[in-house]
């Protein structure tokens, strides 16, 4: 019974069949490498649990493509074309909400290959795993932390360069500017950075203070939170 439960519909003679024991020795040995490479990774850096989580999955979603792809060169192409559409929701979405699209399209690869108990092992043992780091707190006093994220949106026509740097050295310990992008239409400028508040307390006069050195400004201050952007 076990036997047919994790044997392929389309296997044949010349497929190479995997063992129960192995699958689970592949995903857990790299669930295990995937928390070490998160440990690793994340040491003494500024990180969400998002982040952390997906890259403590990440490596047995791998994993289990490779093993389902093993040297089937048109299912390769056919994995690389379906994970090329994660893209899309690389740009706006958090690393979690990546992760989980992972997971998924794994999923949907091992069924499509015709190893249904195979998919419903690997569901089970992603989701656990995904709903136990997110129930463990990686990262306990991440809210409590003085990192922000800055986002200020300005007028084209104000020379952004310096105007918030004596308001940004009384408020932060540390801050620099990540990143520049034009936005509706090329008319604004949205400016972001990334700082790290000298009194947490201080926020709402820190954007006060803002405020006074132009009064059309968009202001968006929260906490620092790598994004799927940086996977």
């Amino acid at each position: 019974m076990t036997d047919n439960l994790f044997q392929g519909l389309f296997d044949t003679a010349l497929t190479n069949t995997i063992a129960p024991g192995a699958f689970l020795l592949c995903v857990g040995v790299s669930l295990i490498l995937g928390l070490l490479l998160c440990a690793m990774t994340l040491w003494r850096s500024h990180f969400s649990r998002s982040l952390a989580v997906t890259l403590a999955i990440l490596p047995a979603v791998v994993c289990v493509v490779i093993l389902m792809v093993n040297g089937n060169v048109g299912t390769g192409v056919a994995v690389a074309g379906a994970f090329n559409l994660v893209r899309f929701r690389s740009a706006p979405g958090s690393a979690r909400e990546i992760g989980a699209l992972f997971v998924a399209m794994g999923t949907g690869l091992i069924t499509g290959m015709g190893y249904l108990g195979y998919g419903a092992l690997f569901t089970l043992i992603l989701g656990g795993a995904m709903m136990l780091y997110n129930a463990l707190s990686l990262r306990p006093w991440a809210q409590n932390t003085p990192e922000r994220t800055l986002h200020i949106t300005i007028p084209e026509d104000l020379d952004y360069a310096g105007v918030f740097d004596p308001v940004l050295h009384q408020y932060a310990r540390r801050y620099s500017l990540t990143q520049v992008k034009t936005t509706n239409m090329g008319s604004l400028f949205k400016l972001t950075y990334d700082l790290t508040l000298k009194d947490p307390s201080q926020e709402k006069r820190f954007i006060d203070q803002l405020r006074l050195r132009n009064g059309n400004l968009e202001i968006s201050l929260g906490h620092q939170d790598t994004s799927a952007a940086a996977l």
